[in-house]
């Protein structure tokens, strides 16, 4: 199997969201194990509370953010094997005519467990680099015995390597189920058009006007763009909100806000830019198409663009209603400590200045796609 550098560049998406996850995770799962060491040495009902209380918040915020952006990477690998075998029919339908077994072509997809890899590996070492200056910051000034980092080639099992090949032998076992249908079917390219005539034949008819039922088929035919543009939002809200909570309440020191911060950017952009590219890519043809027909480019723009604005609206709102029920957890796992602990209520100035931020982005981003369509030509989909 070929995999171009088109599509490495593709699989970049699911390595950043590995390598948060791995680095967030390891940070605190390896502060957690450390702490172990030094229980042993906290006397004070004061200490032992804080320590309680930090262990508490580190086993949480590594299994919600872990899990969800585990979640995350499952559907975002599916949706690209999904991707590069609707791009390769051609090729894929000769190799089974030749002769070649379901799981013979399938065996190829490993190499897309290797995008997690290159996430996990970079997101534990790069954790290590933090460490220090992160396990001074989770000592609360020194409330605890000095701690020193340690190396558990458990947490480097369980972290770096066995997702790779858990995501490896998924992706092995996603190829094989997809290729089950006729060579001729994928030969001709016929699959999805099939399915989407017999979805057709059961609906009854109705008039409809033709570029709203674009839009509205264009973001139906790959659900899976949504979640990842409701995701980026969602993202963006959540952690630039919790950013400036966290700060404004004094819940956490500039280096955690700052780690919270810069995954919140990473995470955001990837994604969108990924999604919002592949919807640009793969309704070419139909842009093209409605340039002949004397479509202007503001009428191409919302049929292919705007149906996702919904989705990205509604992730931001599920973000900020998350980093607020995330701050209310933290607040409870310190207000067991005799450390003083602020009253928590909602930033309205920090979300009016999140979604102002939010908006401004997203239109950007949206704005620069929208010059590409002002590019695509019908002579050079011909030629593709």
């Amino acid at each position: 199997m070929i995999v171009r550098t088109k599509d490495a560049l593709r699989l970049a998406g699911i390595s950043v969201i590995a390598f948060c996850a791995v680095f967030v995770c390891t940070l605190f799962l390896n502060f957690n194990l450390d702490m172990v060491g030094v229980k042993s040495l906290v006397f004070s009902g004061e200490a032992m509370a804080f320590y309680d209380a930090q262990v508490l918040m580190g086993n949480v915020i590594s299994s919600v953010s872990g899990g969800c952006l585990l979640m995350t990477s499952v559907v975002m690998l599916l949706f690209y094997i999904k991707h590069y075998i609707d791009a390769h029919k051609k090729e894929l339908g000769i190799l089974k005519a030749l002769g070649y077994s379901n799981w013979k072509i399938a065996k190829g997809f490993w190499v897309f467990g290797l995008s997690i890899l290159t996430g996990t590996a970079s997101g534990f070492a790069g954790s290590y680099l933090l460490m220090p200056v992160f396990y001074d910051a989770m000592n609360g000034g020194g409330i605890l015995p000095d701690i020193t980092p340690h190396f558990h080639i458990l947490l480097a099992v369980c972290l770096a390597i066995l997702p790779s090949l858990f995501f490896g032998a998924l992706a092995v076992l996603y190829g094989c189920y997809k290729m089950k249908c006729p060579p001729l079917d994928l030969i001709r390219e016929r699959t999805e058009a099939s399915k989407r005539r017999r979805r057709k034949r059961r609906r009854a008819p109705k008039e409809s006007h033709f570029l709203g039922e674009l839009r509205r088929s264009t973001v139906r035919s790959r659900p899976a763009l949504v979640f990842f543009i409701a995701f980026s939002s969602f993202c963006y809200a959540s952690m630039m909100q919790m950013s400036v909570s966290i700060t404004k309440d004094e819940l956490a020191g500039p280096m955690f806000t700052a780690i919270v911060f810069i995954i919140g950017v990473l995470l955001s952009f990837v994604t969108l830019l990924l999604a919002v590219t592949t919807v640009v890519n793969a309704n070419a043809k139909s842009i093209s198409l409605m340039k002949v027909f004397g479509y202007s480019y503001q009428e191409c723009r919302g049929a292919v663009l705007n149906g996702y604005r919904t989705a990205a609206y509604l992730g931001f709102a599920v973000g900020t209603a998350y980093q607020y029920m995330l701050i209310k957890i933290m607040v409870g796992f310190f207000a067991s400590t005799k450390k003083a602990v602020p009253e928590t209520s909602f930033n309205f100035a920090g979300f009016a200045a999140v979604l102002v931020s939010f908006v401004l982005v997203y239109e950007a981003v949206i704005g620069f796609y929208a010059m590409k369509i002002r590019r695509i030509s019908v002579k050079g989909i011909m030629l593709e």
